[in-house]
């Protein structure tokens, strides 16, 4: 079987995105390792699955659905092609939560710092 050509590759940052990953239930598990996939080889990604956040510098929300749950992993890029995982949570209203893309921009910030040293 041929393997398919990645237009990205996606790597975990620590361990932020493990922690939450780990507790979800095996749907939700597939659900977040298609999605990855999806966004690995497809070499342009539709806004339903990966979505640049408004007023920040490069952090990306990956959208996930399963049934009616929704959940975001956000994420930002290195080298362009590199997507560094960073934090995720369950979505329960409309609004994504400040909070939560603030320990994004943290965890970008504490990555880059760690490239430059």
């Amino acid at each position: 079987m041929k393997s398919k050509e990645k237009f990205r590759t996606i790597i975990f940052y620590k361990d932020y995105f493990e922690k939450f990953f780990k507790k979800q239930p095996d749907k939700v598990k597939e659900k977040i390792i298609w999605t990855l996939e999806l966004i690995e080889e497809l070499p342009k990604v539709p806004e339903t699955y990966l979505k640049h956040i408004v007023n920040t510098d490069g952090i990306y929300e990956i959208r996930v659905q399963q049934g009616g749950d929704v959940f975001r992993i956000f994420c930002f890029f290195d080298k362009g092609k590199l997507v560094i995982v960073a934090n995720a949570y369950q979505k329960k209203t409309q609004k994504t939560l400040p909070k939560e893309i603030k320990t994004a921009i943290k965890i970008k910030k504490e990555y880059e710092n760690e490239q430059n040293r």
